[in-house]
């Protein structure tokens, strides 16, 4: 028997302990809440400042205007917007798909974090931290408590791929997960009788401990983070029971001891994610002479600097994604005052020869000299930058747009 439910976070111990709390400065501020036609749930802000990743289910069926949360150590601050894009393959039947990428009408507070996305397929077997804005209860309750702006955070392992409990239960799962989209997690009281997972598909793990908990009500489209990226999208939970196997604590769906959490696997859809994220680049250049190297820095929020990257070499295979790795560096700019570091990898797709990677430069009303920060793009696999080259340099100018006093 199966019962899905969309999703909170539930803890081993009280919820009230402060190991379960993500406050301002504790590297959690990208992760927001997201309302909308009266319901509500979490996102995350993404690398490029802009695009906040959460679930479509929570759009599903309805029209209106967004309204995004930030609290970071500057404050709590609402924006509001009515740029949605919900993945195109959505199905709502067996929660494929099940993302969607909210634009914000301005760049997000400077103090609030960007996350890169987890591009590898390892995920299976490593701890997560999740994060969110859902109601809270303990692995005995269930939850108890509905949420509202206080963001929360636990830890679980995942287990499976979702594909795999299907082709172990069959019709006893009432839904059919693609292979390779959806990853899963249960919720470990530390016993056998609760672990869930070990019981119907034989992975067994007795949990983390009063560190681990799940996803409830109002974690819709939270981030599962591994090595403080994004990894997976909260999607759901359900009780699942098949024979003389029944794992949930109460039998009732309210992420309880018992339980499995799903989200969609966030390395499975990064070209969708990428390449939305470049779609909506503002003024991005297509042509090496449209690189502006020398960028005004305005008075106050961010605005992107853009780097160009372009392959014109042969790749390794052209059905496969070619990539780089990059970072900025200081010149006479500093990160977190001058502009925003970022890091990360580059993926050229399929029939794409060039992508551009955005920076975003910090505005303030203070006269100062104009400053360079350097970007390094190193480590290319699909391809290589030619013969004796490892790493490529760009540099950009902020010009100071502020008056000196007389």
């Amino acid at each position: 028997m199966a019962d899905a439910l969309l999703p909170t976070i539930t803890t081993t111990g009280y919820y009230t302990d402060a190991r379960y709390r993500a406050y301002p400065g504790d590297g959690y501020d990208g992760v927001v809440r997201v309302s909308f036609g009266g319901y509500y749930g979490t996102g995350t802000l993404l690398y490029d400042g802009h695009a906040v990743l959460t679930s479509a289910h929570l759009f599903e069926g309805r029209t209106g205007t967004a309204y995004v949360t930030f609290q970071t150590p500057s404050g709590t601050q609402t924006v509001s917007t009515t740029k949605i894009l919900q993945h195109p393959g959505y199905d709502a039947e067996n929660s494929n798909n099940d993302l969607a990428i909210v634009w914000l009408p301005e760049a997000a507070p400077v103090d609030a974090d960007r996350y890169e996305i987890y591009r590898e397929s390892d995920e299976i077997g490593q701890v997560f931290t999740f994060s969110g804005y859902g109601g809270t209860g303990t692995g005995i309750t269930g939850e108890i408590i509905p949420g509202g702006l206080i963001r929360h955070k636990a830890a679980n392992q995942f287990d499976a791929d979702a594909a795999e409990l299907k082709d172990h239960l069959g019709p006893y799962m009432a839904w059919t997960p693609w292979p390779g989209t959806q990853l899963i997690a249960d919720f470990d009281s530390g016993t056998s009788s609760n672990d869930a997972l070990g019981q119907l598909i034989h992975r067994y793990d007795r949990g983390l401990g009063l560190y681990e908990g799940l996803i409830a009500q109002g974690d819709s489209g939270s981030p599962a983070f591994l090595q403080n990226k994004v990894a997976g999208v909260a999607n759901y939970v359900a009780t699942l029971s098949g024979g003389s196997i029944d794992p949930d604590v109460d039998d009732f769906i309210n992420s309880s001891f018992g339980e499995i959490a799903a989200c969609q696997r966030v390395s499975a859809h990064q070209q969708w994610i990428d390449q939305s994220l470049r779609a909506e680049y503002p003024n991005a250049p297509t042509r090496p002479e449209e690189v502006q190297k020398a960028v005004v820095e305005g008075d106050s929020g961010t605005t992107y600097a853009y780097f160009l990257l372009q392959f014109i070499g042969v790749r390794s295979d052209p059905n496969e994604i070619l990539s780089v790795d990059y970072a900025t560096r200081d010149g006479s700019a500093l990160s977190g005052s001058d502009y925003l570091a970022v890091s990360g990898t580059l993926n050229l797709y399929p029939d794409e020869n060039q992508a551009v990677m955005p920076v975003e430069i910090i505005g303030d009303s203070t006269p100062e000299p104009s400053e360079s920060f350097y970007l390094d793009v190193f480590n290319p696999v699909g391809g290589s930058f030619g013969d004796g080259v490892v790493q490529l340099t760009a540099e950009r100018t902020i010009l100071n747009d502020d008056l000196w006093p007389a």
